[in-house]
């Protein structure tokens, strides 16, 4: 099954650009997904292609005008759903969120600019709201983009190793363990000596074991939201002289 994935917003080559490149264009080029993009001034209907006004109430700024995203989404009557507005007031986009949106058929996603959408939009067309973060962007095309990449990613065959998806930061709740590649020593610092041992079962419990101190030390919101250290969990901790007390998880 091809993932289908549209966008609407006001400057497609930002979209189109990047969805070309790295992993996600050679994942198109397998049709593991398929990208639409929609201009949003395409729905104007004026000889400026205005899409923004002053907003109602006054205030600084300007807001996205109603019409052309309710037209565009007429005018597309196979559009992707859900449509998702990205906006600071969005659930927050996650691991799991991608997941759920990669196991779907499709789905399209509408980038904002200026001080957001008339209201009206997200009531009559808009099925959910994403946020990437607590921080503002100029528009929603960079929003869309790290959303498109973190679902595409996840699909069977859209990268080189399916098992690469499997084994990174939040698939399991935690953060990943930390990486090295050759040669053995850099500048003084040496590649762990259990990652040389060729004990395969030793370096998958040290790895458990450095997710779980780097995920306590910098996420430890991460390890409450699995309901805390499991007994295995501590004894891999133990194993490797790792503690999580400094932590709050005693």
């Amino acid at each position: 099954m091809t993932l289908r994935v549209d966008v609407l917003t006001l400057f497609p080559e930002a979209i189109t650009g990047y969805a070309s490149t790295s992993v996600i264009g050679r994942a198109a080029e397998r049709d593991r997904w398929r990208l639409r993009v929609f201009d949003l001034r395409d729905q104007t209907d004026d000889v400026h292609r205005t899409v923004d006004d002053t907003p109602y109430g006054g205030g600084a700024g300007m807001v996205m005008r109603a019409e052309p995203i309710l037209r565009t989404v007429e005018a597309t009557p196979d559009l992707a759903r859900p449509l998702i507005a990205l906006t600071p007031s969005g659930r927050t986009f996650s691991h799991a969120v991608a997941s759920e949106l990669a196991s779907g058929t499709g789905f399209s996603l509408l980038c904002g600019r200026y001080e957001g959408f008339d209201q009206r939009a997200i009531d009559l067309v808009v099925d959910d709201e994403l946020s990437v973060g607590d921080f503002v962007l100029a528009g929603g095309e960079l929003a869309a983009l790290c959303v498109i990449e973190s679902v595409v990613r996840l699909l069977p065959g859209a990268l080189g190793n399916d098992a690469s998806s499997l084994d990174e930061s939040f698939v399991d709740g935690l953060l990943e363990y930390p990486q090295y590649t050759k040669p053995a020593e850099v500048r003084g610092l040496a590649v762990p000596d259990v990652l040389r041992s060729g004990d395969h079962a030793r370096i998958a419990r040290w790895r458990r074991a450095q997710a779980l101190a780097r995920t306590l030390e910098r996420r430890p919101d991460l390890i409450r939201a699995r309901g805390g250290l499991s007994d295995e969990d501590r004894a891999v901790l133990a194993e490797f002289a790792l503690v999580e007390e400094d932590h709050g998880f005693r």
